[in-house]
């Protein structure tokens, strides 16, 4: 008895309360579609010294060099911004990303992609960008030809 008079204080002096957050993904979509049914996918290579935003056809749209600090997330924002004002019915993006990128990095990546904050009616709201988000790893012959090889 005395026992549970000291355990359950001490248990619930050391229990931490974390704030939990779920992102859903989805997974990329398979390589063996028929040509009838492939259709423009936007593609986000996350290398180690840039970001490249590129189509499925292998077209690069635009090289994002990285800053002194990581990702340049305000000039790959305004890129997906324009992209979105040409695509507004794609809500899908793939992140193809290096395995020598942080955890962290990943998540502000996938966080840019999703919305930009903007200001509507004299409050700030998420605008949408592209919230399907599908999360590969990327390829060393990609990588190689976008100019990212180690």
């Amino acid at each position: 008895m005395n026992l549970m008079i000291v355990l359950v204080p001490v248990l619930l002096l050391n229990m931490v309360f974390a704030r939990t957050t779920v992102i859903e993904l989805n997974f990329p979509k398979g390589l063996d579609q028929p040509e009838q049914q492939k259709q423009l996918q936007l593609q986000l290579a996350v290398l180690p010294d840039q970001v490249v935003l590129a189509d499925s056809l292998g077209g690069v749209i635009r090289r994002v060099p990285n800053l002194d600090t990581g990702p340049d997330l305000k000039a790959l924002r305004e890129t997906l911004k324009q992209v979105k004002a040409r695509l507004p019915d794609k809500r899908s993006i793939t992140l193809m990303v290096d395995d020598r990128i942080d955890y962290q990095t990943l998540v502000s990546l996938m966080d840019t992609a999703r919305s930009y904050p903007a200001v509507v009616a004299a409050q700030l709201v998420h605008a949408e960008l592209f919230p399907d988000i599908a999360v590969t790893d990327l390829e060393a012959s990609l990588a190689d030809r976008l100019g990212g090889g180690a």
